[in-house]
């Protein structure tokens, strides 16, 4: 997972009384187990994840019967479904089959959590909300910084912080709401504290693609700070795109099995005005900050922008948010648009045969799609060719961009 997400959903579960820590940081290590103990064609998400649990495994204090793996799953043709029922397996043959493997499947909206369902998604979101708040802050700030360091020096203490607010026992929800919205302004103040130049003219590379590989710096070779060493600046679809898009899809299916009187659907359209609340409010001190960089108000935006392409009642997962967030990054005056996906993602193989139509219709914005496999490649040479695409389209690009109150000093 993400470095904020790992981190904010471990003190989620920390709220409800269950001692939960993130994996250990991926390494060469975790490569050589993932692959040890995989065939060699599963995807690169599936040998990272699968390397970090068993890295665990190897820890002298590692008690079997007192540790679960949270690796959630999904319905469709991803090979995410199956990761669980691997690490299952490995688990098994390695003499393990006392550790439990706990997997909240998307096909619900990761509902079935089990005893203190309620409390544990309410602050997952807030959870999901900061962690985006903090990322989209990091990516921002890092390319205009003048001390090299400040900017992930203030992302980690922001996750720190959200962190001790999201893990504390027996609090109301809209009294953690309240901390976190007063910490959100702090934070915000952190960033905006932090030596900077900020001068108009860096492209603007929207990142899209596999939701793990995206936000997996280990994965992507840490792609994003890449683009900003050679001139670019990232913005990076966020997490909470995918929740709401699992939650349009629950209430699609809802509405199909039982129409659209149902105590099911009832039920998850308040979940989603509750999240819609939570979301603005905590979004609320940084409208300044993000203008020009906000996200769709609704998930329905990408979804139609998606549907000439790739028809989302038709088409499942990640293949449509990445086509149709690319056509909303173009809106946004965005110079290009890279989809890091893993090797043989069969999400990431649809978008490149649809990328080519996508880019015509939108003026000719670059658009890239990078593959991971864990092996070395010359990054930084693909970047730098892709940038230089960038920066002739930005010179004749048609949708202006919208810059921060940060670029009006």
């Amino acid at each position: 997972m993400a470095y904020a997400g790992a981190r904010l959903l471990a003190a989620c579960f920390r709220s409800i009384g269950i001692e939960a820590v993130t994996a250990p940081d991926s390494d060469s290590e975790t490569l050589e187990l993932g692959g040890l103990h995989s065939s060699g064609e599963e995807c690169l998400p599936h040998r990272i994840t699968l390397g970090d649990f068993l890295k665990v495994c190897r820890r002298p204090d590692f008690e079997p019967a007192k540790t679960a793996f949270m690796m959630p799953t999904a319905h469709g043709p991803c090979r995410f479904g199956q990761y669980g029922p691997y690490l299952r397996k490995q688990l098994d043959e390695m003499g393990y089959g006392e550790t439990m493997v706990f997997s909240p499947t998307s096909a619900n909206g990761y509902s079935d959590i089990g005893q203190g369902a309620g409390q544990f998604i309410r602050n997952a979101w807030m959870g999901v909300v900061c962690g985006d708040i903090a990322q989209k802050l990091l990516f921002k700030t890092r390319p205009y910084e003048l001390r090299a360091g400040d900017s992930d020096e203030a992302f980690r203490y922001a996750v720190d912080q959200f962190g001790q607010v999201l893990a504390k026992r027996d609090l109301k929800p809209k009294h953690r709401l309240a901390e976190l919205a007063e910490l959100v302004t702090r934070v915000r103040d952190r960033f905006r504290s932090i030596p900077a130049r900020y001068e108009k003219g860096r492209p603007l590379i929207g990142v899209v693609g596999e939701i793990f590989c995206r936000h997996n710096t280990f994965s992507n070779d840490d792609l994003a700070r890449r683009v900003e060493k050679l001139g670019g600046e990232c913005w990076l679809s966020d997490i909470a795109e995918w929740i709401w898009y699992v939650d349009w899809y629950v209430k699609n299916r809802t509405i199909r099995s039982k129409g659209r009187l149902s105590l099911d659907l009832l039920t998850q359209w308040v979940k989603s005005k509750v999240q819609q609340r939570y979301e603005h409010i905590l979004l609320a001190p940084l409208k300044d900050d993000f203008r020009g960089l906000e996200e769709p108000h609704d998930v329905r935006e990408v979804l139609e922008a998606s549907e000439r392409y790739l028809p989302p009642q038709g088409c499942i997962g990640e293949m449509v948010l990445s086509t149709g967030k690319t056509i909303y990054l173009y809106h946004k005056g965005a110079d290009g648009v890279i989809d890091i996906s893993p090797f043989t993602c069969m999400n990431g193989i649809v978008c490149e045969a649809i990328y080519p139509a996508v880019s015509r219709d939108c003026d000719g914005m670059p658009i890239r799609t990078f593959y991971f496999d864990g092996t070395q490649t010359n990054l930084d040479r693909d970047i730098e060719i892709f940038l230089d695409l960038a920066r002739a389209y930005q010179r004749r690009k048609k949708q202006p961009r919208v810059y921060s109150q940060q670029f009006d000093h």
